[in-house]
Order: C-alpha cells, then structure tokens, then sequence
C-alpha cells in the first residue's frame, strides 16, 4: 500500500470522470484506486460470509428503492421516503424483529414517538437511555467544574452500559438516536449487533449538523479559519 494517503472528499477530478465512477476513468496519485488495489479483493472475500452478503444487497436494494421515477433517467429521479421509513423497511428486509434503540435523554420525546412507530409496525423494541446506571460523573475522574452545571451533582451518559444492555437483551439491529459526540463511538465499539444512526446529536442546530456546513460560506464562515 502506497503512503499517499487518499483525499477523495478533496478529489480534483470531475465526477463524471473519476476512476470510481466507470471503468477507464482517472485519478490522482493518492486515490486508493491506484495506492492500495491489494486491498480490493479482501475486501470482496468479506461477501463470502453469508450475513455479510445478505446486509450488502439489502443496503444496495433499500438504497434504490428510496428513489422514485428510476425508470425515467438520472435527472428526473427523485427521492422517494424518509430514513426513518428506511429503516423500517431495512429491517424488514433483513429479518430483524428485535431491535435496540439507544437515545440521549434529550430525545427522549422523539425516542419515544420512534419506539410507538416501530412497535405498531410489529418490531420489539429495546430502548435504553444515556443515563442508565446513575452513575456520577465524578467517577471519570471529573470534578464539578467540569459539569454541565458546575457544583451540582450529574449523571454520566454510559453508552458502554447501553451496549451491554442491548447486548443481553440479543437485539438483531441497533438504532442510535441522538447520542453526543464520543458516546456515539464508545457504543458503536462495544455493540455486537450492526448499528445505524437515525439521528445525530447537535445541540445547537436541532439536531442539523449539516446546517453549519452548508452555511461555511457565510454565517459560518469562521469555522474555516483555524481554531484556537
């Protein structure tokens, strides 16, 4: 594998002619296309796992049927339902009927309205919360200066405790709703079931990160300088 580490978000060439697009297509030096080919074929031998294939052709199936007027050409097609109907309908397609949804307890009303969605379309539910365990904050070695509000006493958000929870309750598929930045991670690392995200936490944009984003040229725009 070459060192030329790949920068495919910051890819020069047109779409329509990159070299993961279509055959015959190009380039630069660092895309993984051409630095690490080796690893194409391993990858590919991970499909020989039945499970592994089935949740590959499924994501590719949901993937295309979440459009509309398919028939009609790539400039006419539209997109067709939300992901929370995606992932109904993911599930279905795979067979799950046990499913864990693990939420922050500042969605808890939107956990809520998506565990009643879920459990009238027939799928049992197991819902944990971040702070299960009431467990203080104090023993990450904190101090109450490091609280939301200082000289109080706060639980601590335990994905690794709603993993363990979701582990034993032998959910099929995960559904993260709303958890912070690094709680996310730790759950995801020690969830055995395949996980997906509905939503992600931004506490300042409703839950939107991609508002920032999308305004990086004008609201936003100190987030493209460097931070202190």
């Amino acid at each position: 594998m070459s060192t030329a580490s790949p920068r495919c978000a910051t890819c020069p060439i047109p779409w329509g002619e990159r070299a993961c697009h279509h055959v015959g297509g190009r380039g630069p030096e660092n895309c993984p296309l051409l630095t690490c080919p080796e690893l194409i074929p391993g990858a590919l031998e991970e499909l020989q796992n039945v499970d592994i294939l089935k949740m590959a052709q499924q994501s590719s199936i949901q993937e295309a049927q979440g459009y509309t007027d398919r028939d009609l050409g790539y400039a006419r097609v539209r997109p067709l339902k939300p992901r929370i109907l995606e992932t109904l309908e993911f599930a279905r397609r795979m067979g799950y009927q046990r499913l864990g949804l693990v939420f922050c307890v500042g969605l808890r009303r939107e956990a809520r309205l998506v565990a009643q969605f879920l459990e009238n379309q027939g799928l049992e539910i197991v819902s944990v919360v971040c702070k299960v365990g009431r467990v203080p904050k104090t023993i990450l070695g904190l101090t109450e200066a490091d609280h939301i509000i200082p000289g109080t006493v706060e639980t601590m958000c335990n994905p690794i405790l709603q993993a363990k929870i979701v582990n034993a309750g032998q959910t099929q598929f995960n559904i993260a709703l709303g958890l912070c930045v690094g709680h996310d991670s730790l759950f995801f690392k020690f969830a055995q079931a395949p996980t997906t995200v509905l939503a992600v936490k931004d506490r300042l944009l409703g839950h939107n990160p991609l508002a920032a984003v999308y305004n990086l040229e004008s609201y936003y725009r100190y987030l493209k300088s460097p931070l202190p």
